[in-house]
């Protein structure tokens, strides 16, 4: 397959636009420019139009879509062996794809069959050899990269060299090893996945999957068997139970026993009830002792209180008597302090009054002054206010719009340019005119001078006396310049707008305007000191200073005077208060000793009347004395007798509590024989019914046949186990033995490489991975690097030169696919890069190589066909 031209539109930067690259030839061909050009762009159309299906919109598409959106499309022409085919595709809306065959402009193909087409031609998609051939700008192919990439391009790399090389020893390379190992591969591939594990739905993990789940259904079997064996010994032993419970010698025991124990208990219940009376009538006896003990206390207590209340009766009288007396001279210093205090504050506030007045006399005065020139101020912030205004009137019809002048002047510079290109442009004729000459050649009816050089349009006629009448034509047709057009429309309109007839007229308003507005800034600036807060605020102070009210005439007071007289009343009001202060903690101490004098009467007064309440009348207090002291002495006998009745029954009393807990003891053995017995009955039911169900399902028959199934599937999976280690072990078997006659193997690529090799470096050998087939090691004056600790510029030259030989190979098998490098040598040095250039154009002899670059001048020694970028119109 052969490249012959590269076309597409609205791709990446070139949103709307179309760009063809014509004239793809054999050999070496060159597109070089600056950076941003365009270069890399072209690279990914064309590999968007062979890898990226037209119905995808994946990262690949998006990435060939402008910013601004749209709908890519590229297309290309191609030939193949001896037709010559286009290809075109157009992503997102409206998407197509088609081949139309060149030589008779048939479409071949279309939408899939298109895609098909396209398939078999780069055989393989981006694994096959035009993804293994076409280098984006910074890769090299040698770096690490990823797994999956690495594998795709190994597996090209190895299909060509079974190809070229054919059959190596039948058994250590070629294409049957490659088939042999394949076959491996794929067996393994059925059983276990690249980690080892067991594959999903194949026949190795189906068969440990029923062997787990015959091992977990024994193991389900075996707890039932266990569990059926359990309720057998259960079952036995409940029965053995239950026959001791219900034998009976020991159901008449139990009887026996709660019957001797209720008579126990009655008769306890009996003694204690006689107990319970005569401890009821001991503490009837104990309180009414302690009654009659009460009140002989509360008796002979109210008589010594009695005594201590005369006493007491006598010293609260005389406390509230010195009382009242302190309360009454207390009373008298305050009514006089607050009288001469009246007094005072009178004056203190006959002299302010007085005060006030003769202030808001001075003030009127002062305020009338200062209305007077308030009033000049606002006269003059008015003035000012109308000067602002009317320059604002003037300047509302005068101001121009921002930049209209500037606009205006680069439009008239334009105009004049866009003339002079005109004139330029027009056609000229000049005569030189023969010494001896005496007439003269006309041109519009005006004579040329000698030399003199005349413009024309389209058509002119020379009148040349003697001769005749020369027309000169242009021979081209008359210059559609619109640009001048639009700038004089443009022109007119903006003087419209402004109202103006030429530059020179705006110039001079727009003078004008400045100097209205200095004025108007000059009379601001005046207007912002007369009136710093505005007109209207000091307008509004005069009237305020007008509606202050003139000053009282006759007021022939000194203010002097009047102020020493308010001093003085209000120092003699403070020393009238001061006293008062002084007094008042006395006064307030004689009410609190009044109060207290007066509360300790009235408590005296209480007691004395529960006193007289307790003891009564004062000539039968003796009496009643005796009979308190006798009736305590006949309830003390009362007492003593109960006592002595009460601890003979308790001593010889029945333990109750004893007897009811013998009884509920006995009671508790006979229910609980009762409920075990009944529970026994209810778990034999149970354990018969579960025994009779598990027997009939043979729980025991099916564990014994479930073990033997799990053991077959175990035998099954070990096969299986066995299969996965010998086509592993095969395997690894074949891979060595390939690896052992890899440069049998290799031998094809090395061959091509050694002579490219041999333009750039000087005695140095390369070793390729077995693994990857990409350059390994390299070895130079006998000493061994690896190609990844070399120099950028080594790796990216060992990268082309592998490509170039590996293009080579495709040749050789009949699948010629051109080399296309973008900017894949940066970092070679000038003497590099000129054996690089040799290396290319060596392999280019029955090979296209198409190269991109941005290095403009170490490039135009590569020589080749030089390839250009141009608009193109779909």
């Amino acid at each position: 397959m052969k490249i012959d031209a590269l076309r597409f539109h609205n791709v990446k930067r070139f949103g709307g636009r179309g760009v063809a690259i014509e004239g793809i030839g054999d050999g070496v061909n060159v597109l070089c420019a600056a950076n941003e050009f365009g270069k890399s762009t072209s690279f990914e159309a064309l590999h968007g139009l062979f890898f990226l299906p037209h119905s995808s919109t994946a990262g690949g598409v998006r990435n060939l879509r402008p910013y601004s959106g749209g709908n890519p499309l590229v297309e290309t022409d191609i030939a193949v062996g001896g037709a010559r085919y286009r290809l075109t595709k157009k992503y997102y809306s409206g998407g197509f794809a088609k081949v139309v065959d060149l030589a008779s402009g048939q479409l071949i193909a279309q939408a899939d069959e298109a895609e098909n087409f396209i398939t078999r031609l780069i055989q393989g998609g981006a694994g096959g050899p035009a993804g293994l051939l076409w280098v984006r700008q910074g890769v090299t192919g040698i770096e690490t990269r990823s797994r999956t990439e690495e594998e795709s391009d190994r597996q090209v790399r190895t299909s060509l060299l079974e190809s070229v090389q054919g059959e190596v020893e039948a058994m250590t390379g070629g294409r049957r090893m490659a088939g042999v190992i394949a076959a491996a591969t794929q067996a393994t591939a059925e059983l276990v996945t690249a980690t080892g594990k067991p594959k999903a739905g194949g026949r190795y993990a189906t068969a440990i999957a029923l062997r787990d789940r015959l091992a977990e259904e024994a193991l389900q079997l075996e707890k039932e068997v266990a569990a059926l064996r359990s309720e057998l010994d259960q079952r036995s032993l409940a029965q053995r139970r239950l026959a001791e419970l219900e034998q009976p010698d020991a159901r008449d025991s139990r009887k026996r026993d709660i019957e001797k124990a209720e008579a126990a208990f009655e008769a306890a219940k009996s003694q204690a009830d006689r107990l319970k009376t005569l401890h009821a009538e001991l503490g009837l006896a104990r309180e009414r002792r302690d009654i009659a003990l009460r009140d002989l206390r509360q008796f002979d207590g109210a008589l010594a209180d009695a005594r201590a209340l005369a006493e007491d009766n006598r010293d609260a009288h005389r406390r509230r008597d010195e009382a009242v007396e302190r309360r009454r001279s207390t009373s008298d210093i305050i009514a006089r302090a607050q009288a001469d205090g009246e007094a005072a504050e009178q004056e203190e506030i006959d002299a302010r009054t007085l005060l006030e007045r003769l202030d808001a006399a001075s003030k009127a005065r002062e305020a009338a002054e200062r209305r007077v020139e308030m009033e000049e101020r606002l006269r003059h912030g008015e003035q000012l206010r109308d000067t602002i205004e009317g320059c604002e009137a003037q300047l509302s019809g005068l101001r121009l719009p921002k930049g209209a002048v500037d606009e205006l002047a680069d439009l008239d510079i334009e105009i004049v340019r866009l003339r002079a290109v005109q004139d330029a442009a027009r056609p000229s004729v000049r005569i030189a005119y023969d010494p001896a000459a005496s007439a003269r050649v006309t041109m519009a009816g005006v004579a040329l001078s000698d030399g003199e050089e005349r413009g024309y349009d389209v058509q002119a006629q020379l009148i040349a006396p003697g001769l005749g009448t020369i027309t000169l034509r242009s021979n081209r047709a008359e210059r559609d310049d619109t640009r001048l057009t639009q700038a004089e429309g443009q022109r007119q309109t903006l003087l419209a707008s402004m109202g103006v007839a030429d530059l020179a007229t705006a110039r001079a308003q727009e003078v004008r305007v400045q100097g209205i507005e200095a004025q108007a800034n000059e009379a601001r600036a005046r207007l912002s000191i007369v009136a710093p807060d505005g007109v209207d605020a000091l307008r509004q102070a005069v009237a305020v200073l007008a509606d202050i009210a003139p000053a009282d005439g006759d007021l022939e007071a000194d203010p002097a005077e009047v102020r020493s007289q308010r001093e003085a009343a209000v120092q003699r009001r403070r020393e009238a208060v001061q006293v008062i202060r002084a007094t008042e903690p006395a006064r307030a101490h004689a009410d609190e000793a009044f109060v207290a004098a007066e509360t300790r009467l009235a408590s005296l007064r209480t007691r004395e009347e529960q006193v007289v309440a307790i003891l009564g009348p004062a000539e039968g207090r003796e009496a009643r004395q005796q009979e308190l002291t006798e009736r305590l002495a006949d309830r003390e006998a009362v007492l003593t007798k109960a006592q002595q009745a009460h601890d003979e029954h308790a001593a010889a009393a029945i333990d109750l509590d004893a007897a009811d807990a013998a009884l509920r003891r006995v009671r508790s053995v006979e229910q609980a024989a009762a409920i075990e017995a009944q529970q026994l009955r209810e778990n034999i039911a149970g354990w018969s019914a579960r025994i009779a169900t598990k027997s009939e399902e043979a729980v025991e028959e099916r564990w014994r046949e479930t073990l033997e199934a799990r053991d077959a599937a175990q035998v099954r999976v070990t096969a299986f186990e066995q299969e996965v280690a010998v086509l592993s072990r095969l395997t690894q078997a074949l891979e060595s033995a390939r690896a052992d006659a890899s440069e049998l193997y290799l031998k094809p690529v090395m061959n091509e490489l050694r002579p490219l090799l041999g333009l750039l470096f000087d005695d140095v050998a390369i070793t390729f991975d077995d693994r990857t087939l990409l350059p390994h090691k390299i070895t130079r004056s006998g000493q061994e690097e690896d190609v990844d600790r070399l120099s950028g510029g080594m790796r990216e030259q060992l990268s082309v030169l592998t490509r170039l030989a590996f293009a080579r190979l495709l040749a050789r098998d009949g699948r010629p696919a051109p080399v296309i490098l973008d900017d894949a040598l940066v970092y070679s040095d000038d003497d590099r890069i000129e054996r690089m250039f040799d290396a290319l154009h060596r392999q280019a002899r029955d090979q296209q190589i198409i190269v991109f670059s941005c290095r403009q001048r170490a490039f135009q020694k590569l020589g080749g066909n030089v390839l250009q970028m141009i608009d193109w119109v779909p």
